[in-house]
């Protein structure tokens, strides 16, 4: 009994830091633990019972995978699974590239000053909702007074029903996420840069070397470490997409669902239009459980790179 007294002395001890966690942990409690005990639904045929929502799951039909075996033999499945991979990975690949290509040129810019007004431009898109968001793309976008469509009418051209026509979208829903997130991404990058000891470029800079050379030599292999482990971090959550993006910028459009829906989309449009509670769990479930297997994996490199560059 004595790890008992020894448990109840240490939280006496650190009752102020406790204290400091607990509104942290009583939310994850509440929003990310207990929730799980829901999951039980995806093995179910859930429907509703007077009694109640417990009294709905406990009397509620058990059919086993019958949800998973349903879901993975419609082309949903394949469609929402091809869209989350592929988009996330465009994302990490262009979202590095143009977050570590501004965060050089922003701290090679003489004029420091000029590179905080740059620097805060780039942020504010980070800080507006999709949902703002979405109604700035309908100004350019829309059929009958998009700003697009009328430039098209001013040069003969024909207008575009870009809320019907899904080949444009990869590139829209592309372009608005690097629009808004570079920014924001770059500052690791740049805080990084800065932190680099200068003696390291007044050594390259007395061997001949120009600014070129100093990025391609000192800067990009002091960096390196982070980007890598950033990279691995991002992997970890390729399953999980920004349902901001996916759902408000193409206004839940149908004709577009090919090209725009994800599991996240997916599983919201089952549990608020189709009513599908079974379905929509099971494909919950099936991104929670590749998506921890991938945090796994992630976690597992970045020990062995935490070794490797003794970063931390």
């Amino acid at each position: 009994m004595k790890w008992i007294k020894n448990f109840f002395v240490n939280v006496y001890k650190n009752r102020v830091w406790l204290l400091m966690v607990l509104p942290g942990t009583i939310w994850f409690l509440f929003f990310s633990y207990l929730p799980m005990f829901g999951t039980v639904i995806a093995f179910k045929n859930f429907r509703y019972d007077a009694e109640g929502f417990l009294a709905s799951v406990l009397n509620s039909e058990w059919v086993g995978f019958q949800n998973f075996e349903f879901l993975f033999s419609t082309n949903d499945a394949f469609v929402i699974t091809r869209n989350t991979i592929l988009y996330n990975a465009v994302f990490i690949i262009l979202g590095l590239i143009l977050s570590v290509f501004i965060a050089i040129v922003l701290s090679e810019l003489a004029n420091k000053k000029l590179a905080k007004v740059y620097q805060t431009g780039m942020l504010f898109p980070h800080f507006l909702s999709w949902v703002v968001i979405s109604y700035f793309v309908f100004t350019f976008l829309s059929v009958d007074r998009g700003l697009l469509n009328k430039i098209f009418e001013w040069f003969g051209l024909e207008a575009v029903s870009w809320y019907s026509e899904t080949e444009y979208w990869p590139f829209i829903l592309i372009f608005m996420s690097m629009w808004k997130g570079v920014g924001y991404g770059s500052i690791v990058y740049l805080a990084a840069i800065i932190g680099i000891d200068r003696t390291y470029f007044e050594a390259a800079m007395i061997d001949g070397a120009n600014k070129w050379q100093q990025i391609r030599h000192v800067t990009m292999p002091m960096i390196t470490p982070l980007i890598v482990i950033l990279t691995i971090l991002n992997v970890g959550k390729i399953f999980n997409s920004d349902f901001g993006l996916f759902f408000q910028v193409p206004r839940d459009s149908g004709a577009l669902y090919p090209v725009t829906n994800v599991i996240d989309t997916y599983v919201y449009r089952g549990l608020t239009t189709m009513g599908e509670i079974s379905m929509s769990t099971a494909a919950g479930l099936y991104q929670s459980v590749v998506g921890f297997i991938l945090v796994m994996l992630t976690n597992y490199l970045v020990k062995k790179i935490d070794k490797e560059y003794a970063l931390f």
